[in-house]
């Protein structure tokens, strides 16, 4: 299973970004899926999940600014991000609770992260 993420950048505060992360290989199922980030000097934090059948969760400091979504027929997951601060700079990393069709239990893949750099 691999995971491909895009989207990142550079933004102004209050500015927007979409985050896209595509999951492909011999995928059976997949669990949830979700962003972390890390940004310098800080320890990794969990942005939001979903799970396979909608269930949302989000870190307080992104709640009412930051939409998960995905699209189970295209095994991606999304990431819409609005009012961005300079403390959401970071590199924002995708995983999948992923079964592959040749294995008895689920594992989590990750992306390869993207960067999101909130700046004027």
């Amino acid at each position: 299973v691999q995971l491909q993420a895009s989207g990142g950048g550079l933004v102004q505060p209050g500015g927007s970004l979409r985050l896209s992360c595509a999951a492909s290989g011999s995928i059976f199922s997949i669990n949830a899926m979700g962003w972390y980030r890390q940004a310098p000097g800080k320890q990794r934090e969990l942005v939001a999940r979903i799970t396979s059948d909608g269930s949302r969760n989000y870190a307080d400091s992104v709640k009412g600014r930051f939409t998960i979504s995905r699209d189970n027929a295209k095994n991606t997951v999304y990431l819409q991000m609005n009012s961005l601060k300079p403390e959401d700079t970071a590199v924002y990393l995708c995983y999948a609770d992923a079964l592959d069709s040749g294995s008895y239990h689920y594992s989590v893949y990750w992306g390869q992260g993207t960067l999101v750099t909130v700046s004027s």
